[in-house]
């Protein structure tokens, strides 16, 4: 049993949110860009001959507390979503690790990811790979 909106009788919580994770996506990795830019500037040019480390390691500290502290990242803010466990509860700090983490599996095997978009693009709830996993969903922000 579950503490989550039912796709068949509240079909509002689930409306639109595939498109509206992929332009969080982007939202959010124009934000990590520019943080990049920011640390490689702020170390005399030094980060961009660590860029693809720097791009994962802040990327994923981003990811993590933006989750853990309001359940949602900058970008899924701007399209008003958020994630929500099996309880309906907003992400704890451990929730936040694990979901990136299998955010960050998934991106290194891109066969993952594809499995993960096909999920959030023809499951009922829209989960992907790592939510069906994790037990987690995103949901439009409940007003």
């Amino acid at each position: 049993m579950t503490a989550l909106p039912d796709p068949d009788y509240q079909p509002q919580f689930y409306q639109a949110v595939a498109s509206k994770r992929l332009l969080a996506w982007v939202i959010d990795s124009i934000i990590i860009t520019l943080l990049c830019f920011g640390v490689s500037l702020a170390t005399v040019f030094v980060g961009f001959f660590f860029w693809p480390i720097l791009f994962l390691v802040l990327g994923f500290a981003y990811r993590v507390v933006t989750l853990a502290n309001d359940s949602a990242t900058w970008g899924m803010r701007f399209t008003g979503i958020e994630l929500r466990d099996l309880s309906g509860h907003r992400f704890d700090l451990r929730l936040a690790v694990l979901h990136t983490s299998g955010y960050s599996i998934s991106l290194m095997m891109p066969l993952l990811q594809v499995i993960s978009i096909v999920m959030m693009l023809t499951s009922s709830r829209g989960q992907g790979l790592t939510d069906a996993f994790l037990g987690t969903v995103a949901l439009n922000k409940r007003v």
